[in-house]
């Protein structure tokens, strides 16, 4: 599964495949990104996969008129998705057993779905903006 998080209002944009994420599925998710016809600018927040800065996709957000925003390697803690990903996780993995495959993507898919509403609070302080600056610190050597 391929997600994008609207940072304001919490809802999710998906793309699932049951075999691996590739730069086509990155190209489907800009796909459902424009259809949702937003008039301001736009811009993904992406990690350094190389599948996400390859030339294709690189290309294909450009047509799109929808900037891609790299952020530094090992930093997943700057991407909300991320964050996101850990709080799905919680809800349908930690002592959860499910005993088909569809019953497991089933519940991922409603987790998803409903996350913007049913868990808005705690999507709120877990999905904030506010970043930790290491600016105007002091290191000491021990």
């Amino acid at each position: 599964m391929l997600a994008a998080l609207e940072a304001v209002t919490k809802e999710i944009i998906t793309v699932t495949n049951e075999t691996y994420i590739n730069a086509e599925s990155v190209c489907q998710l800009l796909a459902e990104i424009a259809k949702l016809g937003l008039v301001n600018p736009i811009t993904l927040v992406l990690d350094n996969a190389r599948y996400q800065k390859c030339a294709l996709v690189q290309n294909y957000a450009a047509a799109l008129n929808i900037e891609l925003l790299y952020l530094p390697s090992y930093s997943p803690h700057l991407n909300l998705i991320e964050r996101f990903w850990k709080f799905v996780r919680g809800e349908c993995l930690n002592s959860n057993y499910y005993e088909k495959f569809p019953d497991f993507k089933q519940a991922i898919d409603n987790c998803i779905r409903n996350a913007h509403t049913e868990h808005k609070d705690e999507l709120e302080s877990l999905l904030t903006w506010n970043f930790q600056s290491f600016k105007n610190i002091t290191i000491s050597a021990v």
